[in-house]
């Protein structure tokens, strides 16, 4: 079976949630599928896999899962991107769209160096508000956002495109139709 015919298998579609006429595209299912989640996470960033990824940072809160994975996987640190409020630490922030108006998110200011190799991972990419508010903070304090991987895609929205316009290689596992 080819990837995305077998990632999709493993993905639950919840119709009308959390809003009717919204298909919600449910990963759980997939992370609880041992053989879909280990094939998740050698794909998401098979492109690059020969070369240096210094950091992951994944979006709250399912990109942790998939992040930690991969970071492990490839050797790298892992690197949390979180709602305000939620770390220790001194951190940077970012304002960034939601459908509705503006949420914040931060990570800790000493989490990259300036110049480090990083990979932004998150489950699923819609239209893109989270993602690239979390690109432009990685790139605010001196990351090179060397790719965003996300397992669906729904393409209908233009996330991914917006990212490619900001230079950021995109790869995404399925697409779903609609949104």
């Amino acid at each position: 079976m080819n990837l995305e015919t077998d990632l999709k298998a493993a993905i639950r579609t919840i119709p009308d949630y959390p809003k009717p006429g919204v298909m919600f595209r449910d990963i759980t299912t997939l992370l609880g599928n041992a053989r879909a989640f280990r094939r998740a996470v050698d794909e998401l960033v098979q492109p690059w896999a020969g070369s240096k990824i210094d950091k992951v940072a994944g979006i709250e809160a399912r990109g942790f899962i998939l992040g930690g994975a991969v970071a492990h996987q490839v050797s790298a640190g892992f690197v949390p991107i979180r709602k305000k409020g939620k770390l220790p630490h001194t951190t940077v922030r970012i304002a960034y769209s939601l459908e509705y108006g503006l949420d914040e998110m931060e990570m800790h200011a000493d989490a990259i160096q300036p110049g480090e190799r990083v990979v932004l991972i998150d489950d699923l990419i819609a239209t893109g508000g989270t993602a690239e508010g979390a690109v432009k903070l990685l790139r605010q304090i001196g990351a090179e956002v060397i790719a965003a991987c996300f397992i669906v895609d729904l393409p209908e929205l233009g996330g991914a495109a917006k990212l490619r316009a900001m230079d950021v290689p995109v790869r995404t596992l399925a697409t779903f139709e609609g949104h």
